[in-house]
């Protein structure tokens, strides 16, 4: 196993993400718990040391599982992460009685790593919120030793992260964000990369495989890689993307079945990064993964200046290529929720007036209108 030196601490380069354990029957909140513990135990032993957990994974019953599971190790052992639930807006006045539960259901007198989570559009406001009372009380269990690291996660665009920053970025221990090869340019992960950095803020790794999108590739692209590395199988791909990342420290691999982290393990049991041109053939696959759904704007903002309604047409159409390329998903909704009812897709009067000034000759209102439908399926 590789590890990756964080201040005191040697962490295990891959983590143990547990927003998607294994399930009876189908169903998220029935988390088979022996299946678990047998895969926690193989990880244990073959040197995994993080495991990251939340309120909200598996409806709530994440937390139990994993503290029944990791009980029966030393404390000492393992590094154990958990985070305010703050995707609820009716959360943020509950920071003190949810925290202490999350103590109990993990079965921990202290967290070693804990995040203000999916810091984003939607609550941003309500994080910088002093009355919710939020940073304070985690500040006091740092210093109460109930916390050892605090840090946080953010889907949020970078103007969002900057705005979070610039109130608690000094007090940040670590950052979570969600890097891949595919979202690298796609999501801008690589601006937000370089916003930690800048802040000096260690970076953490979620959804290094985009919800297994990246776990498998059409034939030609995994062919394509096969001829340069003809032993990788096709998510460590994935993985040797993020070694390559010096900003990196430990990455998060929400794994579901044995095999999972058997590969995994063997994947992270030595560090292979990227040449040039296997890094260049990765960002040609995402590329064209993307551009097969994506609509070529360039953000020049012609449009703007013709839109009666002052649409944000730029922003619009990005959200519309995110929202249509994960065939859904969370983000876009997540980020239009603190859009103004006026200034949302289903405004548009498709005047069309925007489209005589695209260079690149984009139908924006039947972008609005085909955004709109799908916005109404989440």
């Amino acid at each position: 196993m590789i590890y990756k030196q964080f201040k005191d601490k040697k962490l295990s380069a891959l983590a143990f993400g547990c927003m998607r354990l294994p399930i009876k029957n189908g169903v998220y909140a029935d988390i088979d718990e022996q299946m678990a513990a047998e895969m926690i135990d193989y990880a244990m032993k073959n040197g995994v040391n993080y495991y990251d957990t939340a309120w909200g994974y598996h409806d709530g019953n994440s937390e139990i599982a994993m503290g029944k599971i990791l009980s029966k190790y030393p404390r000492e052992s393992f590094y154990l992460a958990s985070k305010f639930p703050g995707y609820d807006l009716s959360n943020m006045d509950k920071v003190e009685e949810i925290f202490e539960r999350q103590l109990e259901k993990c079965q921990v007198k202290y967290f070693d790593f804990y995040l203000i989570h999916n810091v984003c559009e939607m609550n941003i406001d309500h994080y910088l919120d002093e009355k919710y009372g939020i940073f304070d009380y985690l500040l006091k269990q740092k210093q109460n030793g109930r916390i050892k690291h605090l840090g946080f996660s953010a889907h949020g665009e970078i103007g969002v992260i900057q705005r979070f920053l610039e109130k608690y970025g000094q007090y940040m221990e670590f950052g979570q964000l969600q890097i891949n090869y595919l979202d690298w340019e796609f999501q801008k992960a690589k601006e937000k990369t370089q916003l930690l950095t800048n802040w000096n803020i260690p970076v953490w790794v979620m959804e290094p495989l985009r919800g297994g999108k990246l776990a498998s590739l059409a034939s030609e692209d995994e062919a394509k890689l096969k001829a340069l590395r003809p032993d990788e199988n096709i998510p460590a791909w994935a993985f040797r993307f993020l070694q390559s990342l010096p900003e990196v420290t430990t990455i998060l691999s929400g794994m579901s079945d044995m095999k999972q982290v058997e590969e995994n393990i063997k994947t992270f049991a030595e560090d292979k990064m990227l040449c040039e041109k296997e890094m260049q053939t990765l960002m040609n696959i995402a590329e064209c993964m993307t551009g097969k759904t994506k609509l070529p704007c360039t953000a020049c903002r012609y449009c703007t200046s013709h839109c009666p309604l002052g649409l944000d047409i730029p922003e619009l159409i990005r959200l519309y290529n995110e929202h249509r390329f994960t065939e859904g998903g969370f983000i876009a909704p997540m980020v239009l929720s603190s859009y103004e009812k006026e200034k949302l897709p289903n405004a548009c009067i498709g005047c069309r007036s925007c489209e005589k000034v695209c260079p690149q000759n984009i139908k924006i209102a039947d972008m609005m209108s085909d955004f709109s439908v799908r916005l109404k399926e989440v």
